[in-house]
Parts: C-alpha cells; sequence; structure tokens
C-alpha cells in the first residue's frame, strides 16, 4: 500500500503499509489518554503490541487492512478497512477506522486520509458499502463521519456485542456510506 493524500490546507500525506520502526509511535498513540477516550483506555507496551501484530498479520491474509499514516516523516497515526469480529444486524460488513495522535488532530489529516481508504475500498477491492461506527458520545469521530458524507440512522445504533450492558461506552451508532453515493458525491 502506498497512497498518497492532500489535505485541504495542503499538509502532503501518505498511507503506507507498516514498518518495524513503526512500533514505538504506534505504542504512543495507543497509550495517549485523549486518543483511547473512547477505545477503553490507553494500552501498555504489551496490548500494544499485541495490537500491532494483530494489524499486521490481519493485513498480509487479506492484502488489504489497517495502514500507517505518515506526515512529514511521522507517523501521524493510522487509518484502513477492517472486517468486525462480531455479530450484529449490520454485520458482515467493512468498516473504516482511523486513529490519530493527538498532535496532529483539527488539520484535517484523518479526513484526507480517510477519504483516500474509502475511493481505495470503492474503487481497488470493489466493496458497495463501507460502515463506520462509534460509541455515541464520541462526537469529533462522529464529525468525522460526517464529513465524509456518510448516512447516519438513529434506527441502526447499537450496543457493542463487545462491551457489558450499562457499560457507558456500549451505546454506538453507525455510519454508511454505499459506493453509489460515494460516486455520485465525487462527481458533484
Amino acid at each position: 500500500m502506498n497512497l498518497e493524500f492532500q489535505t485541504p490546507r495542503g499538509t502532503q500525506g501518505r498511507i503506507r503499509d507498516w514498518a518495524g520502526r513503526d512500533f514505538p509511535a504506534f505504542a504512543e498513540i495507543n497509550a495517549e489518554v485523549e486518543v483511547m477516550r473512547y477505545l477503553l483506555g490507553p494500552l501498555d507496551m504489551e496490548a500494544a503490541r499485541a495490537l500491532f501484530e494483530k494489524i499486521q498479520n490481519k493485513n498480509s491474509e487479506n492484502g488489504w487492512g489497517i495502514w500507517a499514516v505518515e506526515v512529514d516523516g511521522d507517523l501521524a497515526g493510522f487509518t484502513g478497512l477492517n472486517r468486525p469480529n462480531f455479530i450484529t444486524h449490520f454485520t458482515p460488513c467493512v468498516e473504516i477506522a482511523w486513529r490519530f495522535r493527538k498532535a496532529f488532530w483539527r488539520q484535517s489529516i484523518a479526513y484526507a486520509a480517510a477519504q483516500s481508504v474509502l475511493d481505495y475500498g470503492f474503487q481497488q477491492l470493489g466493496l458497495e458499502e463501507i460502515v463506520a461506527f462509534t460509541t455515541e458520545s464520541n462526537h469529533r469521530s462522529r464529525r468525522l463521519m460526517e464529513r465524509l458524507d456518510m448516512s447516519y440512522q438513529a434506527k441502526d445504533d447499537f450496543p457493542h456485542p463487545g462491551l457489558e450492558a450499562g457499560h457507558p461506552l456500549s451505546p454506538h451508532v453507525l455510519y454508511r456510506i454505499s459506493k453509489e453515493r460515494a460516486t455520485r458525491l465525487a462527481t458533484e
């Protein structure tokens, strides 16, 4: 994977495969309290290593997945596509996901990188729909989903099956975008 992107503000970035040298920055991202606020909290080094290896293995198995996002030679975060491993009313599906260092927030980097990944999913992988979901209180991610022109309907809200009932992060929202909608928006 090697996708170049440019933010509306002119920042250049690259979505690429992972390298071993990325692990320290990956671990830092996953240890940031604010970054992990809606993801059950920061990961320790062992959990970060396990996630790093899981992502790399899934990418190797599928030929696509979650990739590193680099800006000016720094690992800004990651974004990509994933098949959720739980069962609910909208699975099986392919989701777009992202996580960025706080230092790279509010610069349209997540938006530009995610838009490139959506294009890749529709054009290169031939997906018909891509979803995104988050806990309902994660307004930052929800704004990004809306900026990506993903649609939301309250009837699609769901309790996350990986969290116990009553957990404050359990209520989740689902956003969707179809290939048809993405293609139509790209030509407007």
